[in-house]
């Protein structure tokens, strides 16, 4: 049987996510706030634009492109999620979400990891600690990078996996809840857009689909 993998939000909005969760064999559901929550066997939270920062406790100072309502709705999925301990991953804005949810803060500006003045993403080698991306990526890899926020203190529960040479938080791993988060994009570096040298990131949907059985 096919896991049913929810996507908060419009499926037109998020047609390359939809896509990786197709190829590694899931369908994605996807669910609008104010209509009732779909069954699922996971939840992908995706990329896009920054998260209020009073969710973390700051005031804005480098925040741009908020939208409350979207904060709102993921913030439900996930807290549905996390009470009937649902698998979840998180992709870029989904791994800030994830970290202000359990409690931690973000840094609202960091230079040198936005996309190029050519709306292209850059490139960058990570080093990773023994956890589910070690699995699938080994300790030493190049990734993705096309934000210009990230985890600044870690959630509780949640362990920084993986970091960039400035000691950028990459990837977190919750302790006891099966929740995985990513600050690159794996939905970016699969088939039509694979990059020489770089992870597959294939292997991450596929294996997140597996813990969602």
């Amino acid at each position: 049987m096919q896991v049913q993998i929810l996507i908060p939000g419009r499926e037109d909005a998020f047609e390359n996510y939809a896509l990786a969760v197709k190829a590694s064999g899931g369908i994605p559901v996807f669910w609008v706030s104010g209509a009732p929550l779909p069954p699922f066997s996971g939840l992908l939270l995706p990329g896009g634009g920054d998260i209020a920062p009073s969710l973390y406790g700051q005031e804005n100072i480098a925040c741009t492109d908020i939208d409350p309502e979207r904060d709102t709705s993921e913030l439900y999925a996930l807290s549905q999620a996390v009470s009937m301990g649902k698998p979840v991953l998180g992709i870029c804005r989904g791994e800030q979400l994830i970290n202000a949810f359990f409690g931690g803060t973000l840094r609202q500006d960091l230079p040198g990891h936005s996309r190029t003045a050519e709306r292209l993403d850059r490139l960058h080698p990570v080093r990773t600690a023994p956890s589910f991306l070690t699995e699938l990526y080994g300790t030493e890899a190049i990734v993705n990078s096309a934000h210009h926020q990230a985890v600044e203190t870690p959630g509780a529960g949640l362990r920084p996996v993986q970091w960039a040479p400035d000691g950028t938080v990459e990837a977190l791993e919750h302790d006891t809840l099966p929740v995985w988060a990513v600050q690159w994009h794996p939905e970016r570096m699969r088939g039509p857009f694979s990059k020489q040298g770089a992870v597959n990131g294939d292997l991450l949907f596929r294996a997140f689909l597996k813990n969602c059985k």
